[in-house]
């Protein structure tokens, strides 16, 4: 299984950036998938999940209007839109994949333990910055 986000880097605030994630080795739309990021000093934060289809999201209550998820199974490939960046975005990202095919969701505060997910990329990183 891998996993390869890509898109990450140097965006002014109130900018935009499409991250993807490449998955191989397994078969991708078995699985639902989701992006969680970790900014330094903190733990990882939970920003949105995508069924095997396509058609059922879940997204974090503070990312909501921001960020997007989307997948295209015939690449292989899931996707983090994100709008309307602050300086707080400032971290990791992840692309992970789910443990069966429909996605679930945390709380905000909710602790997000890696062993809830079957694989992690390397991670891209977002800076946010004037």
């Amino acid at each position: 299984v891998q996993l390869v986000e890509s898109g990450g880097g140097l965006v002014q605030p109130g900018g935009s950036l499409r991250l993807s994630c490449t998955a191989s080795g397994f078969t991708f739309d078995d699985y639902a998938m989701h992006w969680v990021r970790q900014a330094p000093g903190k733990g990882l934060e939970w920003l949105s999940a995508i069924n095997w289809d396509g058609r059922g999201t879940f997204t974090a209550e503070s990312m909501k209007g921001r960020f997007t998820i989307s997948r295209d199974n015939a690449k292989n490939t899931l996707y983090l839109q994100m709008n309307s960046l602050k300086s707080e975005d400032t971290a990791m990202y992840f692309c992970a994949k789910g443990r069966t095919a429909l996605a679930h969701y945390y709380r905000a505060n909710d602790v997000v333990p890696a062993t809830d997910f079957g694989a992690w990329g390397q991670g891209t990183q977002v800076t946010v910055s004037s």
